[in-house]
């Protein structure tokens, strides 16, 4: 297919994991048990703080919106994935190429803010706790999770109008288990320059800029935490704090180290290893840190169990 240009009526092939027969059965049921409790954990923490009014707090409002992400975002990809093992040449058009590029930015991005806003809301309730309730409230955090929406909504338009005016001349193949930008750019016979441009623009501006500033606030909640009395509510505030942080630190660095690079220094199989810690590993791990790790939630699930 060399030389011949794709229309938006034309189709690519996803391989996904295809060039790991050997692993088709294993991989198939981890992705599968991956998928599910990711799914049962978020869902189990978006209907716990909709049902306690107690749970009705910043913080929790702001894990709503990050279990929602998760759910869509692994949604948007394991599905597909899972379906990749069964089916010989799964073929998506670029039009339904480009709208799977599009809302996985979004949820990217959005995730991205909304975990940068809650390590704000940390920082404020350890360091600041006195003033807490004055400086994160109500307005404040419907205008903070709007604004994050709000931009991860925007964020990728340019990318989709770019795409869809480029020419795809190397080859129909995708190497990915999702129509990942990244594998598409390698695809385009077309000058991706202004791509990169704006993967380094926004990658600095969404991505390591809020990844700093993470940073910045756990270094200011740690030294607060070094300086509880309490050994016990220092070990506490501390584990809860360090698994966030742990989680964080993997999601942004994986991401950023996919996308903020130069097209000629990627390599899409490594990619697509990278796109597995983004999309797995943060959404199931999120509920075990937020409610094994949380007395008011283990509260919750023990009244619910009697």
């Amino acid at each position: 297919m060399e030389g011949e240009n794709l229309t938006s009526e034309e189709q690519f092939q996803i391989i996904g994991f295809s060039d790991l027969p050997l692993m088709k059965i294993p991989l198939f049921i981890t992705f599968t048990i991956v998928y599910v409790m990711t799914l049962i954990g978020n869902l189990l923490i978006m209907s716990i703080v909709f049902s306690r009014s107690h749970l009705h707090t910043p913080m929790y409002f702001f894990l709503i919106n990050v279990a929602f992400i998760d759910i869509t975002c692994i949604s948007l990809t394991f599905p597909h994935m899972l379906a990749h093992f069964f089916q010989t040449g799964t073929l998506i058009s670029l039009t339904k190429c480009l709208l799977q590029i599009y809302f996985f930015i979004l949820l990217l991005v959005t995730e991205f803010l909304i975990l940068t806003v809650m390590a704000y809301d940390r920082y404020v309730a350890i360091c600041h706790p006195l003033h807490y309730m004055s400086i994160v409230n109500k307005n404040m955090c419907i205008q903070l999770a709007s604004g994050s929406w709000l931009c991860g909504t925007l964020i990728p338009v340019p990318y989709a109008v770019l795409f869809s005016g480029f020419s795809y001349c190397q080859s129909h193949t995708i190497n990915h288990f999702f129509c990942d930008f990244t594998a598409l750019m390698k695809l385009s016979c077309t000058s991706i320059h202004g791509i990169e441009i704006m993967n380094y623009v926004y990658g600095s501006t969404f991505g390591l800029f809020p990844f700093i500033f993470v940073i910045a606030s756990y270094v200011k909640i740690i030294s607060a935490i070094l300086k509880i009395k309490s050994t016990e509510g220092r070990h506490k505030t501390f584990s809860t704090c360090g698994s966030h942080l742990t989680v964080v630190i993997l999601f942004f660095g994986s991401v950023c180290s996919t996308y903020m690079r130069p097209t000629s220094n990627i390599l899409i199989k490594e990619n697509k290893m990278l796109a597995l810690l983004y999309t797995a590993i943060p959404p199931l791990c999120n509920p075990v840190i937020y409610t094994l790790k949380n007395k008011e939630f283990t509260n919750v699930l023990r009244k619910t169990k009697k």
